[in-house]
Order: C-alpha cells, then sequence, then structure tokens
C-alpha cells in the first residue's frame, strides 16, 4: 500500500469512528499502521480490561478472532466487530472446544485454568482465564494441594509449572506457530555478535530459548523491561510485530528480532495477525460487519473464567 492510499484510508477510518461512536482495539503484533489508527494498543490482558471499560457503541478489534469474542464476553450490550474474521491463531486452534470437553473429563475436580488464547467455548469449561502477564498469579491462587488442568499452551503451562514447583498440573498439547519456530543457534549467534544486548523472551516460546534469556515475560512486560533497562540493545524473541511499539517508545536503543529456524517462512510473524488491514478495518466500520454473535449461555460461563482472573489480586 502506498503511502497516499494508507493516509486516505486512515482518515476515513477516524470519520467513521467518530460518526459511529467506535473505538478500535488493536494488539501488539498488528502492523504499524493498523497500530497507528487504534485508540487503544496492548496485550491480550490489557485489552480485555479495557473492552470492558470502553465508553463506545462499536468496539472493532484489530486483532485475532478470540480476541474480538472476549471483547463480546465482557460487551454484551456493544457491537463487536472483527474486520478479518479469518485471522484466527494456531494456539486456540490447536484446542478444539469438544476435545477439551473430553480431556477435562478424564480429570475431575481438577482446576481448569485456560489462557485467554482460546476460544469462547473453551472459555465456558474453563475455571479461570489467564493471560502471559498473569499466569503465575492466577496458578498461585489456587491453593498448592489442588490439582490443575493448563491449556492450552504446552510452553507456558510449563514454565509457570516450572516457577511454581507444581507436580499437579495437567498440560493441554498446543503450542503458537510464531513462538514455536526460534531457532536456538541462530539467537546464540546474534548473543555473540552482540555481547552488551539483553535477550527478552515471550514464555510460549520452547524451553530451551526461556532458558538463554535476560528477562521472561508478555509483550507487555518486555516492553516495560527494556524501558527501565540501562542495555541500550535487545534480541527481541516474540512476534516481530511489537518491534513497532518498542521502536516508538524507546527510539534511542535498538531491537534486533531473533530469526525463527527456516527464515524463508517468516515465522516471527504471525500470519494471522497481518490479515487486518486498513482496507478490511475501514470496510468493517463503514458496512458495521462481520460482527461478532455469541450464544448467550456459553457467553455466560465464558464471562465467569475471564472475570475470575481479572479479580485476581
Amino acid at each position: 500500500m502506498n503511502v497516499e492510499n494508507s493516509s486516505e484510508l486512515s482518515r476515513r477510518i477516524g470519520d467513521l469512528k467518530r460518526e459511529k461512536n467506535a473505538v478500535i482495539l488493536a494488539h501488539y503484533y498488528t502492523t504499524p499502521e493498523v497500530q497507528a489508527v487504534a485508540d487503544f494498543l496492548g496485550d491480550s490482558l490489557a485489552l480485555s480490561v479495557r473492552a470492558q471499560s470502553v465508553d463506545a457503541d462499536i468496539i472493532l478489534f484489530a486483532g485475532v478472532h478470540f480476541m474480538a469474542e472476549t471483547a463480546k464476553v465482557l460487551c454484551p450490550e456493544k457491537k463487536v466487530l472483527i474486520p478479518c474474521p479469518e485471522a484466527g491463531c494456531s494456539l486456540a486452534e490447536s484446542c478444539d472446544a469438544g476435545e477439551f470437553a473430553a480431556f477435562k473429563a478424564k480429570y475431575p475436580g481438577h482446576t481448569v485454568v485456560s489462557y485467554v488464547n482460546t476460544t469462547v467455548g473453551v472459555k465456558a469449561l474453563t475455571d479461570i482465564c489467564c493471560t502471559s502477564s498473569n499466569a503465575l498469579k492466577v496458578v498461585e491462587s489456587i491453593p498448592a494441594d489442588q490439582p490443575v488442568i493448563f491449556a492450552p499452551d504446552r510452553n507456558l503451562g510449563s514454565y509457570i509449572q516450572k516457577l511454581t514447583g507444581r507436580r499437579n498440573m495437567v498440560l493441554w498439547d498446543g503450542a503458537c506457530h510464531v513462538h514455536e519456530e526460534f531457532s536456538l543457534e541462530k539467537l546464540l549467534t546474534l548473543k555473540r555478535e552482540h555481547p552488551a544486548a539483553k535477550v527478552v523472551v515471550h514464555p510460549e516460546c520452547r524451553a530451551y530459548i526461556v532458558e538463554v534469556a535476560d528477562y521472561v515475560g508478555s509483550t507487555a512486560g518486555i516492553l516495560e523491561y527494556c524501558g527501565r533497562s540501562d542495555a541500550q540493545e535487545f534480541i527481541v524473541v516474540t512476534e516481530a510485530g511489537i518491534l513497532a511499539e518498542m521502536k516508538r517508545r524507546y527510539p534511542e536503543k535498538e531491537f534486533i528480532p531473533a530469526p525463527p529456524d527456516d527464515e524463508t517462512c517468516g515465522c516471527n510473524d504471525c500470519k494471522y495477525m497481518k490479515m487486518v488491514t486498513l482496507e478490511n478495518i475501514c470496510a468493517c466500520l463503514e458496512n458495521e460487519s462481520p460482527e461478532i454473535v455469541l450464544d448467550d449461555e456459553v457467553r455466560r460461563a465464558a464471562e465467569r473464567s475471564i472475570l475470575n482472573m481479572i479479580n485476581v489480586k
């Protein structure tokens, strides 16, 4: 897209937001031009909370499908739009609600903790949701002798299990296609080339990647760490969309994206997040469609698990 078309679309989106009393929530992994038209930019937890309190008739979620579902769960009275309903999530898709219900039935008496990166159907089967920001706090809020099912990310679950020392956690075997693909060999090469750089890693990465990190945390946590650290260089081991916000906040610092194992596949970009564009945002606001519509019984069950997460102090 050329700059002129991008500017015109951005202006049109701004007009439509004012005309329709709409706000745009965007995730850090969307493209820089999408982030630029957002009213609120954040990670899953921040956007979940923001969706609950935002003053608007229409919420357009510039992100993947489960995020827009979460906004609708928390804001049933508002119209929630998703500009590209085909923008799914490999992690959410790795945990089918029907299969998860059968898995859950094998472990009666377990408290179910599910990552927010799940479908509304899985959230409805969950006792308490979590994000990468608060997964440790959520699991620690559950009595140590209470067995837990953790879904769907095996890497985040293993990381939390290691931090807590809990032996009574059962992990669902799911993963994110982006965070699974980082190369340890190439990361170690980058460390040798940039010896002063701090390595910041998302906990959805494999354990052998997490082990070489200077900091492990959510997208929001990584951003905050880069701001408070004295380091001037950072090797960033998460989805590359976060680099735009890093450069905006800390222009004096250098951010080096860690490469995937197969650099021809572009695997440190989430292909789903990149499906959200200014064109489909504009069309979505003009048509007020596609809209997220949920079964109310499922929505209420999912809402309970999300509110249980938000209420963890």
